[in-house]
């Protein structure tokens, strides 16, 4: 599976941002999908997940309620809608794969596929 994430950019503090995952390769479709994001100096961190249905979600405590995460499967294609934003969310997020359909898991190492990663920048 390749995995290409987009959608990243410079936003003022409050504003929106829609980041897309483009997944190709067989079967792309049938597995779960997450966001992570890293910020300088800082640990990967989770930030939401969707099972391959689309029927279960999972969000950071950090990203609850402002966050929105969906899939198109028609489109081999995940988004992450993030709204109110704020500095500290700037980070590169990065879209990830994890062949086991049924979870939404928040951890890091159960994703075997990752994309490039986009740069989202907060200003305040």
């Amino acid at each position: 599976v390749q995995l290409q994430a987009s959608g990243g950019g410079l936003v003022q503090a409050g504003g929106s941002l829609r980041l897309s995952c483009a997944a190709s390769g067989r079967t792309s479709s049938s597995y779960s999908m997450g966001w992570f994001r890293q910020a300088p100096g800082k640990e990967r961190e989770f930030v939401a997940a969707i099972t391959s249905s689309g029927y279960s979600t999972r969000y950071a405590e950090s990203v609850k309620d402002r966050f929105s995460i969906s899939r198109d499967n028609g489109k081999n294609t995940v988004y992450l809608q993030m709204n109110n934003l704020k500095p500290e969310d700037t980070a590169v997020y990065y879209c990830a794969a994890d062949e086991s359909w049924a979870r939404a898991t928040m951890t890091v190492s159960d994703y075997e596929y990752w994309g490039q990663g986009t740069l989202v920048t907060v200003s305040s």
